[in-house]
């Protein structure tokens, strides 16, 4: 009896040891755009963006004031960064360009216009 709940403790904790290293780390980041080639308004355009990073894997959304929000996901290489592509409003694509660390990070969202800056991991 004694081992089995010994066995069981030790089961437990190397369980919740395993969710602890995977707890989701959320960054963000809020601003305005810059121009691309053919574009006059993106800095006139606020995004809010928001990155949550579990182990490996990276799910994104961001959205752009008074606009549908939109999402990707990718995983982390081996250096951090990420770089994806994401549907944008009007069948538009934008790529996703980033890197996150243990004191935030940056992203990067380029097509219609460029929105980046640093990421801000979020309290």
């Amino acid at each position: 009896m004694m081992r089995t709940l010994a066995t069981g403790v030790v089961a437990a904790l190397v369980t919740s040891g395993a969710a602890l290293a995977q707890t989701p780390v959320v960054y963000t980041w809020t601003g305005l755009g810059t121009n691309v080639p053919g574009s006059s308004k993106c800095p006139t355009y606020k995004m809010n963006i928001e990155v949550t990073v579990t182990g490996k894997a990276v799910k994104g959304i961001f959205q752009q004031e008074g606009r549908d929000q939109r999402h990707f996901e990718t995983t982390l290489d081996k250096n951090g960064k990420i770089k994806t592509a994401a549907m944008a409003g009007g069948g538009g694509m934008m790529d996703v360009i980033g890197e996150v660390n243990d004191s935030g990070g940056k992203i990067k969202l380029d097509g219609y216009c460029k929105f980046e800056g640093p990421l801000t991991k979020k309290q």
